[in-house]
Formats: structure tokens, C-alpha cells, sequence
């Protein structure tokens, strides 16, 4: 039974020991992506249509439908 508490014992200390790394490398901006902003313009912009615009594209099309 002693083996038992002595292994959890290691492994809380390894964990924390992983976690300690964990927050000092994030502190020191490791995890930083100072790639992705660079590149951010070249990727293409989405179109966001508006109720107005919708409204105003099916005008246009029930006016096209009248004249034919």
C-alpha cells in the first residue's frame, strides 16, 4: 500500500513539474502566432448580404420576370 501513496506522489510532482513548464513558456510567448497576422490579408473576405440587399436582388428579379 505504500508503493501506492509513493507513486501518487511522483506523479503529482511530475505534474506540476509539466505544468510549471506549461506557464513559463506561455509567459514567454511560445505559443505567440506571429505567423497567421502576416498572411491574414491575402486570405479573401466573405460576402455579407443584408435583408436590404436580398429584398433589393428580388426586385431585380420579379422586374426581369414582368418584362419577359
Amino acid at each position: 500500500m505504500s508503493i501506492i501513496y509513493m507513486l501518487l506522489a511522483i506523479s503529482v510532482v511530475v505534474a506540476l513539474i509539466f505544468f510549471a513548464a506549461f506557464i513559463l513558456s506561455v509567459k514567454k510567448g511560445q505559443y505567440d502566432d506571429t505567423y497567421t497576422p502576416s498572411v491574414r490579408m491575402l486570405f479573401e473576405d466573405e460576402v455579407i448580404t443584408t435583408k436590404a440587399s436580398e429584398s433589393d436582388n428580388k426586385d431585380q428579379a420579379n422586374s426581369t420576370n414582368l418584362k419577359q
